[in-house]
């Protein structure tokens, strides 16, 4: 009843109890949770014995065939554990897919998943004028199950990456990842763990780094004192090209060490656009050069097998400069301010500092404690000249930095009080503090009113939690409840360069949530299990969302504050069903997620744009959303013929959401996708054929055809994608025993498609519809040199 009773509370808006009676809920729940859990447990126990190996539970005595590759994941307990055992939906892309498939961005990653999406619009922003940012954030950020931006937590090795922000013609996205650096990721649909943070109300992309053991072992498991493989990739969706190392070496027995390290150039993304005027109705590229160094290093020392210390250092600098010949008035210029061009100029680093520490006591109430000390230092810097007809030229300096320090630590216990019931004990804490800033500045002549400012004043966001996981392995059961203790501090360091100019000085807010989860995993029988997850989520507002402000005499248009602003809470409950027999594996996802004051990020509240009547926006709490779907993925493994092995991935995922308020279907959801593929594979050769539809978007899937603008008839519909087939080939060929050459082509038949993600909001009647199509046909290759 105390489970029932503080979701229920939860979900009916009760996100910041006094703290001294969220703490006393969050204890009184746990103890109950867990006493329940135990005897629940108990009286289901089953008569088959149970083997529990590093918190993986599955029955010994099931003589069921020898199965397909069973895969091993860390995103759902934090420790090593079999996809098998754990009631929700993952999916693994590991270091050999990625090389194979040719993924060198996340775009690449999210392009067969089932209900996971990256937007990538075309670079067609504006640097001065009306605010237009399409594109200006590249790889903007994960969409799963039909929430995005920062709804979506992403890690590498555990530390949050840069949240993504947008004002104006300005925007940040979330793609500051390396893909060479990269040994596996993790994409966890939904709030489903409560050992990562509440704010994940879309789901966990966790990134993996690179390890020295990945290349000091050979095929035999025997170790090596050194190793390493050298790369080179090419692409033609961007043309991009890159050259690349990474080499481990062990000093002894106890020290060993990585350093990998990555240099590409790129252009813009192609497209089927055929329009190449030097203005507005241009449909082609805009001219862009990219530029991406990365490096990671790598100290790990491990005394003995009870301990473990691992130093990691990052750096990621990303630099691209764009020519926007897209932004042109058409000859000839009749006005003073008409554009003849823009040039802008975008770069953006991270660098990042990891520090972890393994022990394995297995004493009192603790098997195994981890930590994880990180700091990270994130800043992007958008540039840009707006050249005018006969006025003089307007510059921009927009600048976003993160400096994050973060904390956490993991402990854990296993009791088996006999051969059929045993109990995981995961606890812990975790500890993060985010300053951030930004700034405009700039040259503007002719305009009195333009002064450099902040258009949220320098913040301190800062978030503390407590966390616990009870894994509860009887019989044929395992269940898993778990709760989480979330506190957030969004503090004001300073109005200055803030207020003024904004008219009022910005608030700090506060506020705490008790977010439970609970899973249970039921094993039917050597081959099948069924599973259920009911998960809280919680996400607090950012800086920008409570206190970002706008107030122009020459632009018609405000930007209120609103520092009342409460968090996001949803309510979510999944239901699969697993299979994995010895030559077929099935995964099948049911999921609904309810969900209250969701922020609507500057809602339109009144205004015509007009001097005298600016149009009025203001970041808000909608009242209610219902987001229901599901997937299926799996893989049938064939016959062997011609001399090697067949086997076919598929996958499907359709998602649908309403607004439960205006009684309307939510718009941003992307068409369900269908993905296929015949893979043929033998000791040197590596060949798959993949088949993709996406579904379109018809107008039962919006929650309007219209455009808001104009409000009044003559209306505009909105551009619809229509449905779309394509066909995608790879191929993998290992010359030599560690020479490996890797070729694909996608989009085989060359058609013309757009992703709805890309194109939401545009024109049916636009002109420049072509410009936010996908690459046409397009080859790309690697050679890896492995030793």
């Amino acid at each position: 009843m105390l489970l029932r009773s503080t979701y229920e509370s939860f979900s009916t808006g009760i996100y910041a109890p006094p703290r001294a009676f969220a703490l006393r809920q969050f204890l009184q729940t746990l103890a109950v949770v867990s006493l329940s859990g135990w005897l629940v447990s108990t009286a289901n126990a089953q008569t088959t014995s149970l083997s529990v190996d590093h918190g993986v539970a599955v029955k010994s005595d099931t003589g069921g065939t020898p199965k397909l590759a069973q895969t091993v994941v860390i995103s759902g307990t934090r420790y090593e554990q079999f996809v098998e055992n754990l009631p929700m939906a993952i999916d693994v892309i590991d270091q050999k897919e990625i090389e194979r498939s040719g993924i060198s961005d996340i775009r690449d990653l999210a392009k067969n998943l089932a209900n996971v999406e990256v937007k990538r619009a075309p670079a067609r922003f504006t640097v001065t004028g009306v605010g237009n940012s399409t594109g200006r954030d590249g790889n903007a950020g994960f969409a799963i199950r039909g929430q995005d931006g920062n709804r979506v937590l992403m890690l590498i090795d555990g530390m949050r990456l840069p949240r993504s922000y947008i004002n104006g013609s300005n925007a940040f996205g979330r793609d500051s990842i390396a893909m060479n650096l990269i040994r596996q990721v993790e994409i966890v649909r939904g709030p489903a763990s409560v050992l990562y943070g509440s704010d994940g109300l879309a789901g966990l992309v966790n990134f993996m780094t690179l390890e020295p053991q990945d290349f000091l072992q050979e095929k035999s498991a025997a170790p090596k004192d050194f190793g390493g493989k050298l790369f080179a990739n090419w692409s033609g969706d961007d043309h991009s090209r890159s050259l690349g190392a990474s080499l481990a070496g062990r000093i002894n027995p106890q020290w060993s060490w990585l350093i990998s390290a990555n240099a590409s150039k790129a252009k813009g993304l192609e497209n089927k656009g055929t329009n190449d005027v030097p203005n507005i109705d241009r449909t082609t590229p805009n001219p862009q050069d990219d530029k991406t160094q990365s490096v990671l290093a790598k100290l790990v020392y491990q005394p003995s097998t009870t301990q473990k210390h691992s130093l990691s250092v990052e750096h990621i600098d990303k630099i691209s400069d764009f020519e926007l010949l897209s932004s042109r008035a058409k000859l000839p210029m009749t006005t003073a301010s008409a554009v003849k061009g823009e040039t802008a100029h975008k770069e953006s680093t991270r660098d990042r500092f990891t520090l972890t520490d393994r022990y394995t006591l297995n004493h009192g109430w603790v098997d195994h404690v981890q930590s994880n000390l990180s700091y990270q230092d994130s800043s992007a810097q958008d540039d840009g000249v707006t050249h005018r007809n006969t006025l003089a030229d307007r510059v921009r300096k927009v600048s976003y930095a993160e400096q994050a320090w973060q904390f956490s630590v993991l402990a854990d216990k296993l009791f088996k009080s006999s051969s059929d019931f045993a109990q995981r004990l995961s606890y812990g804490f975790d500890y993060s503090r985010i300053d951030v800033s930004n700034f405009f500045d700039g040259v503007d002549p002719g305009n009195a009113d333009f002064t450099p400012r902040k258009y949220f004043p320098d913040t301190r966001d800062s978030s503390r939690a407590v966390f616990v996981q009870d894994e509860i392995f009887a019989g044929s059961w395992i269940i898993t409840p778990g709760l989480r203790y979330d506190h957030f501090d969004l503090d004001v360091k300073t109005q200055e360069g803030f207020a003024p100019p904004a008219k009022t000085p910005a608030k700090s807010l506060s506020g705490s949530a008790v977010v439970p989860k609970l899973g249970v995993l039921y094993k039917v029988n050597a081959d099948w299990n069924a599973y259920a997850n009911l998960a809280g989520g919680f996400r607090a507002p950012n800086a920008q969302q409570i206190n970002g402000v706008f107030d122009s005499s020459t632009v018609p248009a405000v930007l209120l504050a609103n520092p009342d602003l409460k968090p996001e809470k949803s309510q979510n409950v999944e239901i699969g069903v697993r299979a994995l027999f010895e030559k077929f594996n099935l995964d099948v996802a049911v999921f609904s997620g309810r969900y209250t004051d969701l922020i609507y990020d500057k809602k339109p509240l009144g205004g015509k744009g007009v001097a005298g009547d600016p149009a009025i926006f203001q970041t808000v709490n909608v009242d209610k959303a219902k987001i229901d779907g599901f997937e299926i993925r799996g893989q049938v493994q064939w016959a062997e013929f011609a001399g090697g092995q067949w086997s076919s991935p598929f996958s499907y995922g359709k998602t649908r959401g309403t607004d439960q308020v205006a009684h309307t279907p939510l718009s941003a959801i992307n068409p369900s996708k269908f993905f296929a593929g015949l893979r043929y594979t033998t000791d040197r050769v590596d060949w798959q054929l993949n088949a993709r539809h996406q579904a379109g978007k018809d107008e039962a899937g919006l929650s309007s055809p219209y455009l808001p603008k104009p409000a009044v008839p003559p209306r505009v519909r909105q551009f619809l994608v229509p449905s779309v087939t394509t066909l995608d080939m790879q191929l993998q060929w290992t010359m030599q025993k560690n020479w490996r050459l890797n070729v694909g082509v996608d989009n085989i038949s060359n058609k013309k498609y757009w992703n709805w993600s890309d194109v939401q909001g545009l024109a049916a009647n636009s002109v420049v519809v072509d410009a936010y199509t996908q690459p046409g046909r397009y080859y790309h290759a690697s050679l890896v040199v492995g030793f």
